[in-house]
């Protein structure tokens, strides 16, 4: 059974939403565009398949940590979160997934690494005074390079170009809206379960 229909039995055992690529949607299906989301009546339980963060979600989830879903939307409420369970000694690890091509291979995308360096950014702010690693100095860095530019900086990358070509912009405008989001996913059961950021 190929990844699409384990995606699709899995949403009907589960009776969610599976959302479909951004080119096949029809008739207001609910896609991989978080537009579409808006656009709809929100579903109760929604599949959201992504080849490469399902894998490392997933991956985690299957050990002794915790696996919270991040995102430029979220960072400083994941990074609240974080702060407020967890004491400033416990490791942390922020994965900036990125994506595969088609053929299986990474994709490395630049706006994982900013959402990453926002998060990271904002538990530093939050008073955590961890050691951060070279490499999560590397993505604050790169954050706070865009964080005062950053609708601009997501439409010029490689993602933002390829999704306004496609006939998206919506997708990047949405992307760019900074800590619009107090939902704190935390993966419990191989679901996403939403936690309040206070």
């Amino acid at each position: 059974m190929n990844r699409e229909h384990l995606q699709l039995d899995y949403g009907l055992r589960f009776d969610w939403v599976l959302a479909v690529g951004r080119s096949r949607a029809t008739n207001g299906q609910i896609s991989l565009s978080p537009n579409t989301i808006r656009r709809s009546t929100a579903p109760r339980r929604l599949v959201l398949p992504s080849p490469n963060g399902s894998s490392i979600c997933f991956e985690l989830g299957a050990g002794a940590g915790v696996c919270v879903g991040a995102s430029l939307r979220n960072a400083t409420a994941v990074a609240g979160w974080i702060a407020r369970h967890y004491p400033p000694t416990t490791v942390v690890a922020v994965i900036a997934a990125g994506e595969k091509w088609p053929g299986g291979e990474l994709r490395p995308a630049i706006e994982d690494l900013w959402g990453a360096g926002a998060v990271m950014s904002a538990l530093t702010a939050s008073g955590w005074d961890a050691e951060a690693s070279p490499e999560a100095l590397t993505a604050i860095a790169a954050w706070r390079a865009v964080a005062d530019t950053l609708p601009q900086s997501l439409a010029a990358c490689a993602s933002g170009r390829e999704l306004r070509a496609a006939g998206y912009p919506e997708d990047v405008a949405i992307a760019a809206e900074v800590d619009r989001s107090t939902a704190v996913p935390v993966l419990e059961d191989r679901v996403f379960r939403g936690r309040k950021a206070g």
